[in-house]
């Protein structure tokens, strides 16, 4: 949805701007601004935030700062800092891209829709719950206004939404969200086209939650077929389709079949996205996984450590993804009772997700638990019971 919506912008501010003379100041930001979004798109954030930062700059230079092409660059700068986990940075450029819009467009503009949605994004993934509801169900209200209901980026926040409804746990509003967007995309796009396999993998990954796994599959298997038929069987998404499916066949115990998909998804991504991509990171950690749970213990342990290393060197060392990973290696350690091993990665874990997510983040609860349960075997009674406590104070708060 974000780069479709950038090149609606593209679009419209080109319609804005009157001179042959602006015409060849915005092809330059325009041009700046594409590079930026390859680069994203390929996950080089380091390369990404530099260029986007010249094309923010280049567009307060030309246009002046309360320009659209300003609130567009900011938008941009803040998706790769979101991306990377760096919120607190992100969160001012959304809300200074949002207040542009609004001044430039009016409240009920789309572009004001798209603001909305990624600074319910940002706070979504934070686990801000209740600062992200009303952001989406504003940008949701607007989007059908002004595009009407049947449109497909009402569907896209209509997924958004409801995957906020699935992190907290209510899946009975998620269903019916996942399918009114499921309707809309079949309706408008057909019923084999990228979008609608999106929709059907995303549905999917709400029963596999609910371990409703009779229902999920379908869905993960008819996602697959259209993505493969459309977009060819080396395309990411085929890749992304692979990997939450060989996670549903690890939860059932079929690990052969899981580990065949999950070798898939790595080798595809490895080739479409190279080998230092954030991706190829979740496979090995996902590989490490299945490895883990049939025994095969030193293969396990090379793969999460070659995720860690890839994860660190793509996403920065203090991304909340990273901490997921340094968290699994933990506990593959703990399992194995090597304790000396096990606290520094456990406790790296916590700060990283403290510092990122906040220090009474659901995120943190097993965390803490599985340090909890290291201290017990180490006959640190006291510090157990210290980490205990404060996970169930963290479980006991209404989001």
């Amino acid at each position: 949805m974000k780069i479709q919506v950038i090149l609606f912008l593209c679009v419209l501010l080109l319609l804005e701007i009157a001179s042959s003379a602006q015409m060849e100041y915005f092809d330059k930001w325009e041009a700046i601004n594409k590079n930026a979004i390859e680069l994203y798109n390929k996950g080089q954030y380091e390369r990404a935030e530099v260029v986007a930062k010249k094309a923010l700059d280049n567009a307060e230079a030309t246009f002046g700062p309360d320009h659209a092409c300003v609130a567009m660059s900011l938008n941009i700068l803040a998706m790769i800092y979101n991306d990377q986990g760096k919120y607190a940075k992100a969160e001012p450029l959304y809300k200074r891209s949002l207040s542009i819009f609004e001044q430039e467009f009016g409240t009920d503009d789309p572009n004001v829709a798209t603001s909305l949605h990624n600074l319910a994004d940002l706070y979504n993934a934070q686990g801000q719950y209740s600062q992200a509801e009303p952001l989406y169900k504003r940008s949701l209200s607007i989007t059908e206004g002004s595009l009407g209901p049947d449109n497909p980026n009402v569907a896209t926040s209509l997924s958004s939404l409801a995957v906020l409804y699935r992190a907290q746990g209510k899946y009975s509003e998620a269903e019916s969200l996942y399918k009114r967007a499921l309707s809309i995309l079949e309706k408008a796009n057909g019923l084999e086209h990228p979008n609608v396999a999106m929709c059907l993998n995303n549905f999917a990954e709400l029963y596999r939650d609910q371990a409703q796994y009779a229902q999920a599959e379908p869905l993960y298997n008819r996602s697959l077929a259209i993505a493969e038929k459309v977009l060819g069987k080396k395309h990411p998404l085929v890749a992304t389709v692979l990997r939450n499916l060989s996670a549903l066949y690890r939860a059932e115990g079929k690990y052969a079949q899981a580990e065949a998909l999950c070798e898939r998804a790595l080798r595809i991504d490895t080739k479409a996205l190279g080998s230092g991509h954030s991706y190829v990171a979740i496979d090995l950690n996902n590989l490490a996984g299945i490895y883990d749970a049939q025994g095969k213990y030193a293969k396990a342990e090379s793969f999460y450590k070659r995720s860690l290393t890839i994860f660190e060197k793509a996403l920065g060392p203090e991304h909340p993804n990273l901490a997921i990973n340094l968290s699994n290696l933990a506990d593959f350690y703990l399992r194995q009772g090597k304790y000396a091993e096990t606290e520094p990665l456990f406790k790296r874990s916590i700060a990283i997700t403290e510092k990122a997510l906040g220090t009474e983040h659901p995120f943190l609860v097993k965390k803490l638990e599985k340090l909890a349960e290291l201290y017990r075997a180490t006959n640190r009674v006291k510090e157990a019971e210290d980490l205990e406590k404060r996970a169930e104070k963290i479980k006991s708060i209404r989001r």
